[in-house]
């Protein structure tokens, strides 16, 4: 194109770039190359992705700045996700994105988001940066939709992989010492917990007109994913609330729980783990025993999956070793399929020239 071209400097070793892009702009930079090759493969590179922005007709960025882009983003999701994400979408904008992003829109660049990555993943865990990252692109790509800019500069930038998930469950025994050590009032919280693999905050929310002691099943209208989902109810957990009196005063709006508080149940129950010797157990784990005990007892990853919610099967694959059994019948399948039933007798080699010299 008009103005595009390769140069040196005295001032400098290398080779530059000079191109103008789809809007207009020139930009100049040192070629990444150490050879006039490597830079005339660059500069194409910078021509493909000028001509690509002008025949997609993206028109122009104007002068957007990120605060406004945010601005119009919060306003955006806050139909479309439940208060607690909502918040926590808000405080990640507020607090980390608006003031490393302080610029206009159309200034943003790859190594600037990079960096920003890089720089969290000092001081915060790789979960976090992912979330935070994740937000941004969000972002970004709402503003190519919005035609703020023509494309996304978060396009490939690689994010911290998550952590492996945490498989922390409780043997029967340590079930039955910890019940004994929580008082009575945690005990139907813990329970329903264990039982039905429900989250905390499902717990404590539960209405009346959510149980349908009935049909055995409990309706969640909305769960951490943003979806409702049915819980399946055991004998255990059916005759956990059943013990609930449902009196004539009673609404069916009205909570299980109404008097309890994430903090007093999570701080209740690690007292009673360290009174009954259990250790590195959370909450949280209860959850997980709920679904590795589904596993040791032949569910598959896909009902385990259903079951406790998860929309992504690979949240459930953590569970995949606690029941090799599956494996193992699989693997022997084999067997009638290339017909080794019966054992094969292994055919004798012939002696090496070297071993018949010894023999003789």
């Amino acid at each position: 194109m008009r103005g595009d071209g390769i140069f040196r400097r005295n001032d400098c070793n290398g080779y530059w770039l000079s191109w103008v892009d789809a809007q207009g702009e020139r930009h100049k930079r040192k070629a990444k190359g150490q050879t006039l090759g490597e830079a005339r493969a660059e500069l194409e590179a910078e021509r493909v992705r000028t001509r690509k922005a002008i025949e997609l007709g993206f028109t122009p960025p104007g002068k957007d700045t990120f605060a406004e882009l945010a601005a119009r983003y919060i306003a955006h999701q806050t139909p479309r996700l439940t208060d607690k994400e909502f918040e926590r979408q808000s405080l990640i904008v507020e607090n980390h994105l608006k003031p490393f992003f302080s610029g206009r829109i159309r200034d943003i660049r790859r190594p600037d988001i990079q960096r920003y990555v890089t720089e969290r993943s000092l001081k915060a865990k790789p979960a976090t940066v992912r979330k935070e990252g994740n937000v941004l692109k969000h972002m970004l790509s709402l503003a190519v939709e919005w035609e703020l800019i023509p494309w996304s500069p978060a396009d490939k930038v690689k994010l911290p992989k998550p952590p492996a998930g945490r498989v922390r469950y409780a043997q029967p025994t340590e079930l039955r010492a910890l019940m004994e050590a929580c008082p009575e009032w945690l005990r139907p919280v813990m329970v329903l917990a264990v039982t039905t693999g429900m989250r905390r905050s499902e717990i404590l929310g539960l209405r009346w007109l959510d149980v349908d002691i009935a049909h055995n099943r409990i309706m969640l209208p909305q769960t951490k994913n943003g979806e409702g989902r049915i819980v399946y109810l055991n004998h255990g957990a059916v005759s956990t609330l059943r013990a609930f009196a449902f009196g004539p005063d009673t609404k069916s709006t009205d909570k299980l729980f109404p008097d309890l508080s994430p903090p007093q149940v999570s701080v209740a129950f690690q007292r009673a783990c360290r009174q009954s010797g259990l250790l590195d157990f959370h909450f949280h784990d209860l959850r997980h025993t709920a679904a590795s005990w589904l596993r040791m007892q032949g569910a598959d990853i896909h009902t385990v999956a259903l079951l406790l919610g998860h929309k992504d099967l690979r949240m459930a694959a953590r569970y995949q070793h606690l029941s090799p059994a599956f494996l193992s019948e699989a693997v022997s399948r084999l067997d009638s399929i290339f017909g080794l039933e019966s054992p094969v007798r292994v055919p004798q080699l012939p002696a090496s020239p070297e071993a018949m010299a010894l023999s003789a």
